[in-house]
């Protein structure tokens, strides 16, 4: 049986805020879970702020390559 460690809440931080400046349009929907998952396991409100700008600039990340991923499909679309 593997073992996890348990993280604490400045390491679950520092995990949110790797995934916002690591993720790319490719690994977006990917990170975007996983920093959630780890928002969602943190304790207190004032431990969940701390993470606040990181998840919304991921939030903003994943809407901005959807919306920009939606346009050229449509585009490519109207071409045929």
């Amino acid at each position: 049986m593997i073992k996890l460690p348990m993280l604490t809440a400045d390491q679950k931080l520092a995990e949110i805020k790797r995934l916002y400046f690591t993720t790319s349009r490719a690994t977006i929907a990917e990170d975007f879970a996983k920093a959630l998952d780890l928002l969602k396991s943190i304790a207190t409100e004032e431990e969940r702020e701390r993470a606040a700008v990181f998840m919304d600039g991921l939030a903003e990340m994943r809407s901005d390559w959807n919306k920009k991923a939606k346009g050229r499909s449509q585009k490519a679309k109207g071409k045929r």
